[in-house]
């Protein structure tokens, strides 16, 4: 049969994760967690499941997890979401962005996307029978040329995806990044997706800017975000979309026909677990205090380490090591070191070879310490 998709970038990840296991090798290339989900959330789950809350919920999501969104939006940006009419949960970040493009993109339509990104995103704009252009962030630090942007956009630009914290390269964009994209969209028809599934880790004292805080950008954005880093339960795929009631109306009818409901008694835990929770407030300091941690063990070494501003994903340049392509070393890594990582080619447009690999570092201190030896010991083998 003909096929829509001739390759898609999600079979290599898995690969990855395979050849991983096959080698017994340290996982760190995607987004897998040690930490565990906190005890009292689990036990609410387990009780909403034994008190059989297991039908269906209501498509848009139970209305007390929505509150719980809403409340924590506002505390944290000043910017009120009606949970009753703008806010959906979806099962799991990748859902939500899916959802948001199907429900904005039509034949034709042209989507600017940063260069590198998260697979799912061009996928589903030429599922959706549109044309992804690719922007490449700039070195150092990852970061946009707004005049990139600015040559880019033409009649056909439908959709902007901005991904902050940013994965795969732990970059984030600022205040001045979102007065730029404010001011290049203002008066146009274009529609922001803002995927801010990372908002909480942030890092050295930086706060998160939310695309909601810009009055000229929030009306015409759908956010994402989620619970999956903060609690520890990436597996429950718990997510949720926010936008203007005209434009969440169009996105429900999406949404509808992708994923009719979201497990019941896991939101019902949520929502009975969150408003008795300080996640929130220290999960920052954890990943930080990790990020730290997994630098200093290769500080002096030949790896070369930018400190990842925020998400959980540190990229590591090894160049000074190797001119293999990403791939190739990675491959190495893996059979050789016993240490798992994600080159970054693999989430590029264009499999330009900049020498990096995303480690991700939500592990325990004795993970990151074995891990830090091995890499260390591969080091120094290839150059000795």
């Amino acid at each position: 049969m003909q096929t829509k998709l001739p390759e898609t970038q999600g079979s290599h990840f898995w690969e990855i994760r395979q050849l991983a296991l096959e080698n017994s090798a340290i996982d760190m290339s995607v987004g897998t967690t040690e930490f565990s989900c906190p005890a009292r959330l689990a036990g609410l789950a387990a009780q909403y499941i034994r008190d059989n809350y297991n039908n269906y919920a209501s498509f848009d999501g139970i209305l007390p997890l929505r509150e719980r969104i809403s409340e924590t939006f506002f505390r944290n940006y000043g910017k009120k979401y009606d949970p009753v009419a703008e806010i959906t949960i979806c099962a799991g970040p990748a859902q939500a962005a899916t959802n948001v493009i199907s429900t904005i993109v039509n034949e034709g339509d042209e989507v600017i996307l940063t260069d590198p990104s998260y697979f799912t995103y061009s996928q589903a704009i030429r599922l959706n029978g549109g044309t992804p252009v690719h922007l490449p962030l700039k070195e150092p630090g990852f970061r946009i040329d707004w005049d990139d942007v600015r040559k880019m956009i033409n009649s056909k630009t439908r959709l902007i995806i901005l991904n902050t914290p940013h994965n795969p390269t732990g970059s984030v964009f600022g205040r001045e990044d979102m007065q730029q994209l404010q001011r290049l969209t203002n008066g146009t028809g274009i529609y922001i997706l803002s995927d801010e599934g990372f908002e909480y880790l942030v890092y050295d004292q930086e706060k998160h800017q939310s695309i909601a805080q810009f009055p000229g950008l929030a009306s015409r954005s759908f956010i994402i975000s989620g619970a999956g880093p903060v609690f520890h339960i990436n597996g429950w795929n718990m997510a949720w979309c926010m936008a203007p009631a005209n434009m969440m109306k169009e996105f429900r009818k999406v949404s509808e026909c992708y994923g009719f409901s979201v497990s019941t008694p896991l939101q019902y835990a949520l929502a009975d677990y969150w408003g008795q929770s300080d996640e929130l407030e220290n999960v920052t300091e954890l990943y930080q205090g990790k990020r730290n941690y997994f630098n200093r063990l290769l500080k002096g070494s030949p790896y070369l380490v930018e400190p990842a501003q925020g998400s959980y994903f540190q990229l590591i340049s090894y160049k000074n090591l190797s001119s293999e392509a990403d791939t190739d070393f990675a491959l190495r890594l893996i059979k050789e070191a016993g240490v798992a990582a994600m080159p970054l080619s693999m989430f590029m447009h264009k499999k330009r070879n900049l020498h990096y690999l995303r480690f991700c570092f939500a592990k325990k201190n004795e993970t990151l310490d074995e891990a830090a030896r091995r890499l260390l010991s591969f080091a120094q083998k290839i150059t000795a």
